[in-house]
């Protein structure tokens, strides 16, 4: 009986924890958001004063009207000339253009649908021989890298667990990558959980052909 409560305790754990925590993600970025946008809205123009209760998600729908909008007036020539305007002058702003620069070539190239995002999951020997890493390839060798080092080099991006926001950029030649049959969401997961969700097919001998010579 014991076993039996404590397996059904275990098992409501299990199906119940995502869900908690996805509706509290999900809740907290709301709250965040409006926390933000809500006391930006004028007073006469905010819904939640005519109403007796606050309105969750406001600010975010809120967000996505003015993005849009945003988006349909700089599509046309005329707001594209404001645009190129403002950038002129951001451009002259020593500290600033930095930033900015480098903040609108990120978006550009993680919302562009030419730009591709990883590639592949490989295994990477680092930081030393006989210890390998997981990496995911970002693009082939370019410029002044790829005269100096060959065109048979990838760039290859090592996340440091559990927080894949930071990590090691390397540049290593195809041969000694060991490419992985997993996708890069799983690769992912399998970097935040530290290695302890696996994709499916854990358990599987590698293939030595797809250690590409």
């Amino acid at each position: 009986m014991l076993l039996w409560l404590r397996n059904s305790f275990l098992t409501g754990i299990v199906v119940s924890a995502p869900i908690g925590a996805t509706l509290w993600l999900v809740w907290s970025f709301l709250r965040w958001v409006d926390g933000r946008v809500v006391p930006l809205i004028p007073a006469e123009y905010n819904p939640e004063n005519y109403l007796p209760v606050a309105i969750p998600g406001l600010g975010l729908i809120i967000s996505v009207v003015a993005l849009t909008f945003l988006g349909a007036i700089t599509a046309n020539i005329f707001g594209r000339s404001l645009i190129g305007m403002g950038e002129r002058i951001v451009e002259r702003v020593p500290l600033v253009s930095s930033i900015y620069g480098t903040v609108k070539q990120i978006v550009q190239t993680v919302l562009s649908q030419q730009e591709q995002s990883f590639d592949k999951v490989v295994l990477i020997e680092y930081p030393r021989k006989g210890t390998y890493a997981v990496g995911f390839v970002s693009a082939p060798a370019q410029g002044e890298i790829a005269a100096s080092l060959g065109e048979d080099v990838v760039g290859v991006f090592i996340p440091t667990a559990p927080n894949p926001t930071s990590g090691f950029l390397i540049y290593e030649k195809k041969k000694n990558l060991t490419y992985l049959d997993m996708p890069v969401d799983a690769g992912a997961k399998l970097i935040l959980s530290a290695g302890l969700v696996y994709p499916n097919g854990a358990g599987r001998q590698p293939d030595e052909s797809k250690r590409t010579a």
